[in-house]
C-alpha cells in the first residue's frame, strides 16, 4: 500500500489543527482520485444548512445569560441528517461543520441511510447545574425545531451530553408537535425508546475493526497490547470489552494523567478506582506514566478515543503502534497521516472505526419507527455484520486503488453519496 500523496495544507500548526480544513483536505484528495465532476464536488463539500441560534437562559442565581448554539446539516442525499449535539466552551462553527461532514461520510461508509449533521452549544457544563443544562437544552431544541424531526434530522448525544439530554430534546419536540415522537433523537434511555446495546456500540465497533485489522496483520488478538487514550464512553467501553475478550490493555491515558502496566491493567478495578476517586491517577495496580509518553509506547493497537487533534505533525513520527484505531472524531491531522503512512502504521480511520455508534443509533431509529424492539444479542449481531463487511470493503478498496485506508474510506463514502445525488438529480 503506497503512502497518500502530499496534501495541500499549510504547515502552520494553527491551520493544521483546524478541523474544517482537515476535512476539506481529505475530501479534496478523495474527490481528485475518484475523478469527481467539479460541480458535484462543490455540492458534496458544502453544507446544505447552517443555523446559528442565541439562547437566553435564566440561571439559578437569577441572572440572564445568552448562549450561542449551532446546528449544521451537511447532507440529506441518502436520508435524514444524523449527528450529535455537544456542549463545550470551545465549540466553534468550523468544528461543527467538519463534524457534520464527517457524519455524512461515516454513514455512507457503513452504508446506512442517513446524511450528516452536527450541533453544539458554547457553554461549560462543569459550572452549570442540571436545571440550567435542562433550560439550555430545551431552549436550544425550540430554536432548531424547524430543522429536526424523524424524517429530517435526528440528534444524538456527543461530548458532555447524554441520554438525559436526549430525553429533554425528545420531550421538548413532542410538546411542540402535540404527540410523543421517540424517533426524533437516538441515544435515549431505554424506557423512552432507546436501544439495547447503544451505550457500548461505539466501543464495540472499535473492538471489532481492531480485531479485523489484527487478523489482517497476522497478530493474535489474544496477545495484542493495547493503549487507549480516553476512558469515557468510547474508550472506557472499548477497554472493558477488549479486556473481557482477552486483549492486554497496557495503558489508559486521560486528561489528568496516565497509568501503565506492561502485564495488562485490571479494567474493572480501574473503573471502580475512578468511580471512587474521580480519576485514574493513583491506581495502586499500575504505575504512573506521562500521558504524552504513553502515546509512544510500543504496542499493537493505539486507540485515541477522546477529542480531535491528538496525533499531529508534532508527535506522529514517535508513534510505535502497529495499528491506530480512531475511536474519536478527527484525532489525526492530515500532516500526521503522511508520517504514519511513511512509518507503515495501519490506520483505521474515524469514519469507519467509530461508526458503531451511529450504526446502533440507526437500529434505534428503526425500532422506534417500527414500535418493535430487539434484544441485545440481535443488536450486537447486526452491528458485527455491518462493521466486518465495511472494514473489508475499505481495506480492499485501499489495496485496489493504492491509497491509505483513510482516503479509501473517503472515496467509498463520496462515491456512495455522489451516486445517490446523481440518481435523484438536482432540483431547480
Amino acid at each position: 500500500m503506497e503512502p497518500t500523496t502530499t496534501i495541500a495544507i499549510t504547515d502552520s500548526l494553527e491551520h493544521e489543527l483546524n478541523p474544517w480544513l482537515a476535512a476539506e483536505a481529505r475530501f479534496d484528495e478523495a474527490a481528485n482520485r475518484l475523478g469527481l465532476d467539479e460541480g458535484l464536488a462543490k455540492v458534496l463539500r458544502t453544507s446544505q444548512k447552517e443555523l446559528t441560534v442565541h439562547i437566553p437562559v435564566t440561571l439559578d442565581d437569577g441572572r440572564l445569560e445568552v448562549f450561542t448554539g449551532y446546528r449544521v446539516q451537511h447532507s440529506i442525499a441518502r436520508g435524514p441528517a444524523k449527528g450529535g449535539v455537544r456542549f463545550a466552551p470551545d465549540v466553534t462553527l468550523d468544528e461543527i461543520r467538519a463534524l457534520a461532514a464527517w457524519m455524512t461520510w461515516k454513514c455512507a461508509v457503513v452504508n446506512i441511510p442517513f446524511g450528516g449533521a452536527k450541533g453544539g452549544v458554547i457553554c461549560d457544563p462543569k459550572v452549570l447545574s442540571d436545571f440550567e443544562l435542562e433550560r439550555i437544552t430545551r431552549r436550544y431544541t425550540a430554536e432548531i425545531l424547524p430543522l429536526i424531526g424523524p424524517e429530517r434530522d435526528v440528534p444524538a448525544p456527543d461530548v458532555n451530553t447524554n441520554d438525559q439530554t436526549m430525553a429533554w430534546i425528545m420531550d421538548t419536540y413532542s410538546m411542540h408537535v402535540g404527540r410523543t415522537v421517540t424517533a426524533v433523537v437516538t441515544g435515549k434511555p431505554l424506557d423512552l425508546g432507546g436501544s439495547r446495546g447503544r451505550p457500548e456500540a461505539t466501543g464495540r465497533g472499535c473492538m471489532i475493526v481492531a480485531r479485523e485489522a489484527l487478523k489482517r496483520l497476522g497478530i493474535d488478538p489474544a496477545a495484542a497490547r493495547v493503549v487507549i487514550q480516553g476512558f469515557g464512553n468510547v474508550g472506557g467501553m472499548a477497554a472493558k470489552l477488549m479486556a473481557r475478550a482477552g486483549y492486554k490493555i497496557v495503558s489508559i491515558i486521560e486528561f489528568d494523567g496516565a497509568v501503565y502496566n506492561p502485564h495488562g491493567l485490571d479494567i474493572p478495578a480501574l473503573m471502580e478506582h475512578r468511580k471512587e476517586t474521580g480519576s485514574i491517577v493513583g491506581f495502586a495496580e499500575a504505575g504512573a506514566i506521562d500521558p504524552a509518553e504513553a502515546m509512544f509506547l510500543d504496542c499493537d493497537v493505539l486507540m485515541p478515543a477522546a477529542r480531535e487533534n491528538v496525533v499531529t505533525s508534532q508527535n506522529a513520527s514517535h508513534i510505535r503502534a502497529r495499528i491506530l484505531c480512531e475511536g474519536a472524531n478527527g484525532p489525526t491531522t492530515p500532516l500526521a497521516d503522511e508520517m504514519l503512512a511513511a512509518n507503515r502504521v495501519f490506520v483505521i480511520p474515524d469514519i469507519l472505526a467509530n461508526a458503531g455508534g451511529v450504526t446502533v443509533s440507526y437500529f434505534e431509529w428503526v425500532q422506534d419507527r417500527q414500535g418493535f424492539f430487539w434484544n441485545e444479542d440481535l443488536v450486537n449481531q447486526r452491528l458485527e455484520e455491518i462493521m466486518v463487511e465495511n472494514f473489508g470493503r475499505v481495506v480492499d478498496y485501499a489495496e485496489k486503488h493504492s491509497v491509505n485506508n483513510r482516503i479509501a474510506a473517503y472515496m467509498l463514502a463520496l462515491d456512495r453519496v455522489a451516486f445517490a445525488i446523481k440518481l435523484r438529480g438536482i432540483y431547480a
